[in-house]
């Protein structure tokens, strides 16, 4: 071990307060990902007095199912707030942060290396817990002060931008869905030419067709208005809903290239999906028998998470436990992600609660959806393809952040 390893256990303490006065309500729990959540426990007439304090800049971590995760949650809280934790968590925090930064060491805990040392140090209990004593007894490179804070600051610009473009994407994923609420939900599409001129009123053009008296029909299949001229049809007749398989590799140089493979494990929080598990484990699939899917196709995921929506970022096949899901010719993609996020949802609204563990072609054969027409589907496509064009780059440029943030966690062992 280097010179410069020092023992964890010299430089953080346990803490035991417990919210004796039961002032406390806030309960979060421990991601495995490393950061509080809310927690999922039901706590209902539940005595919180037990229950331990976590106050700002302080760890938490759960030792107990090492061995079966393959990973410790351990978690810095950086509220400026004190919250509570379940009593079999354990709290500690740094005895002199003029020696070791709070934010330096959970840098240290989110390395992939300490993970794998933490199930190297479980015990031969089924689930694998690491004992307090090992987990204190394991070592990091500890630098002077001022290389932890340079560190620190380096690795907090990374976070930062990286939560700003996740930030700024959301926002313009919500500008995308009100869009289309207003155009196909609400019917106030941009009036066209042809309609204003119906009514005998061109000065219309392009404003709201139904708020400015756009002609509405009845319809039966969906129980309200729709615009003239439009139709309803179940949405496996509007869309191209194909379906996915497992790969091959009987066949060789298929496509001769990398070729992201999408799974819903692959789901991420924007709309578009670009590298893949296989892809990062894997280089992509050199050999693929399954069909590949071009840029913005339409993922859903049918079993495991069921019912994610995510764009294909680029080319890519899926596996058969997803739906691609196209246009035809007539309707572009930014619609049809559009459509299908509004019939999930709908779906999802119609089980009651019910356990929504699968998705099926049926399923989707019994949503009537309207049909609009081609030329107000691709004014929608021109009017948001810089909303999609600029969430794909924004993306992109996240995957690259988090690439330089894992360089510099990498570089710890050699301060």
């Amino acid at each position: 071990m280097k010179s410069n390893y020092k023992r964890i256990g010299d430089y953080i303490r346990l803490v035991k307060v417990k919210n004796t006065d039961d002032k406390l309500k806030l309960l979060l729990g421990i991601n495995i990902n490393k950061y509080f959540m809310p927690s999922v426990a039901n706590v209902v007439e539940t005595n919180l007095s037990k229950y331990k304090v976590v106050r700002p800049y302080q760890f938490a971590c759960n030792r107990m199912h090492v061995g079966r995760d393959y990973r410790l949650p351990i978690a810095l809280s950086k509220f400026d707030y004190d919250f509570i934790i379940s009593p079999a968590y354990d709290v500690f925090e740094i005895i002199d942060e003029t020696l070791l930064l709070p934010e330096y060491l959970m840098m240290w805990f989110s390395r992939p290396e300490f993970d794998r040392n933490s199930w190297f140090f479980t015990d031969t209990d089924v689930r694998g817990k690491l004992g307090w004593d090992s987990f204190c007894d394991m070592q990091l490179p500890i630098p002077d002060i001022a290389k932890q804070k340079a560190i620190v600051k380096e690795h907090n610009t990374i976070a930062n931008r990286i939560k700003l473009n996740e930030k700024l994407n959301q926002k313009l994923e919500e500008t995308a869905q009100a869009i289309y609420k207003e155009w196909f939900v609400d019917f106030n599409f941009p009036m066209t030419t042809e309609q204003a001129e119906a009514l005998g009123k061109p000065e219309l053009e392009g404003k709201p067709y139904k708020a400015n008296g756009g002609e509405m029909v009845w319809n039966e299949e969906l129980g309200s208005d729709i615009p003239l001229e439009w139709g309803v049809e179940p949405f496996t007749k509007v869309v191209n809903l194909k379906g996915g398989g497992t790969p091959s590799t009987s066949i060789k140089n298929y496509w001769n290239g990398n070729i992201p493979f999408f799974t819903p494990s692959d789901v991420s929080c924007s709309f578009y999906s670009i590298i893949t598990e296989k892809n990062i484990t894997q280089f992509g699939l050199q050999n693929c028998s399954s069909r590949l899917y071009p840029k913005d196709t339409v993922f859903v995921t049918a079993r495991g998470t069921v019912g994610a929506v995510a764009v294909a970022g680029k080319e890519m096949a899926m596996n058969q436990s997803c739906y691609a899901i196209l246009g035809f010719e007539k309707f572009n993609q930014f619609f049809v992600h559009q459509l299908t996020l509004y019939t999930v949802k709908k779906l999802k609204k119609e089980a009651l609660g019910a356990v929504f563990n699968a998705l099926v072609t049926k399923d989707f054969d019994g949503q009537s959806v309207v049909e609009p027409k081609t030329e107000i589907v691709k004014l929608f496509g021109r009017k948001n393809q810089y909303i999609y064009d600029y969430i794909l780059s924004q993306v992109s440029q996240n995957i690259m952040l988090y690439n330089y943030k894992a360089l510099i966690l990498s570089k710890m062992t050699k301060v």
